[in-house]
């Protein structure tokens, strides 16, 4: 008796790429509840206080921090972003 080392010997390949592409979903799965790659997010989807500020927001706050900006200007500024009062 060959034992299945005769011709149907190469089953054992589809198991391991079976097995392997379980693996790679489970994962995959699990990153993306996780929250995946996004910044600024803990491992739940929750937000760590407030969400983060947008890009345009972080260089108005940078220039208001560095004087470039008087406070109307950085009030209106927002207000156009859409992020102020």
């Amino acid at each position: 008796m060959m034992w299945g080392y005769g011709q149907g010997g190469g089953w054992w390949l589809w198991g391991v790429l079976l097995l392997l592409g379980i693996v790679l979903l489970v994962v995959l799965a699990v990153w993306a509840l996780a929250g995946g790659a996004r910044d600024g997010q803990e491992h739940g989807g929750q937000w760590h206080g407030r969400p983060p500020a947008s890009t345009a927001r972080r260089i108005l706050d940078e220039r208001f921090a560095r004087g470039e900006l008087t406070a109307e200007q950085y009030r209106e500024q927002l207000r156009v972003l859409g992020e102020g009062p």
